[in-house]
């Protein structure tokens, strides 16, 4: 019987402190050869929360997992209902100045490539085009029982028809695209089976329970290895799909960098925490360095 997955972590007292010096990271950058790993902070500034910041979802929101999903209809029907909700406010999110400053480091020759758990898109959107998308993307659905793909916005069209008038009002929208709805307010939204076989549509994302696919996290460890350093940007780490590249590369003896205002899971492998401002602070850097960010 599988555990139920770790959401939430603390810091022991003797953690190592943040700094507010970008100095390490501006050498790294300088350097080249940077591997970026991203995560759900760093899209907080496109309107999307994260999980575990100030104001995190996780404090009012325990996320769907693989198991439930599997499990229950009624677990579906209240998935696929808050997520229909919620992706119009995914749909409105635009890359911010952090995604454009990855980008831009991209285009000069900085970096060896990006890994992001986050499923917005908003990396791609902004320019990063080969961004290995980790716990995968909202774009896409998948069915479990043909394994055909699709794209999300062809399932908004065909729940809209099966579910006219359905237009509650969410509370709040998280970072895997959920919206905060109340069983009432989800009441008997109808769920559409594969247009091909009938079966059980999923989103194309990695669930918490769920294992990232085995080539694609070879995929990483790849890309680890070829990388001089990597610079996380916007996680906690707290989750063992990302914390494992900070602790092969550190491992391997490659500088880990990361930029988070809050303790993370990977500190003590790191040569530095920045603890200020994804947007601004990635922005300054590529001015520094003379990189022009679109």
């Amino acid at each position: 019987m599988r555990m139920r997955p770790t959401l939430l972590w603390s810091p022991a007292e003797d953690w190592p402190p943040g700094t507010t010096d970008p100095e390490p990271v501006a050498e790294a950058l300088g350097g080249g050869g940077v591997l970026v790993l991203s995560g759900a902070g760093l899209s907080t500034e496109s309107g999307i929360p994260d999980y575990r910041g100030e104001g995190g979802s996780l404090n009012r929101h325990t996320p769907m997992t693989y198991q439930e999903f599997t499990a229950s209809a009624r677990a579906r029907r209240r998935y696929w209902a808050r997520s229909q909700l919620g992706r119009r406010t995914f749909g409105r999110a635009r890359p911010n100045a952090g995604h454009r400053a990855v980008a831009a480091f991209g285009r000069r020759g900085l970096l060896t490539g990006v890994i992001t758990q986050n499923v917005d898109g908003l990396h791609r959107a902004a320019g990063s085009e080969g961004a290995v998308e980790l716990h995968g993307s909202l774009a896409r659905v998948v069915c479990l029982a043909c394994g055909t793909f699709s794209a999300r916005r062809e399932l908004a069209e065909r729940l809209e028809e099966a579910n006219p008038g359905f237009d509650p009002v969410a509370s709040a929208v998280n970072p895997d695209g959920d919206a905060d709805l109340s069983d009432a307010q989800v009441g008997d939204f109808r769920v559409v089976p594969c247009a091909r076989c009938g079966g059980v549509l999923k989103p194309d994302v990695v669930f918490f329970g769920e294992n990232v696919p085995p080539e694609r996290v070879a995929h990483c460890r790849a890309l680890v290895r070829e990388a001089a350093s990597l610079l996380v940007l916007g996680s906690s780490l707290t989750v063992m799909s990302g914390l494992r590249f900070v602790r092969q590369a550190a491992e391997a003896g490659k500088p880990v960098l990361i930029i988070n205002r809050d303790p993370t899971r990977g500190d003590r492998h790191a040569v530095t925490r920045v603890a200020l401002p994804l947007g601004a602070t990635l922005t300054a850097l590529a001015e520094r360095l003379g990189v022009q960010v679109d």
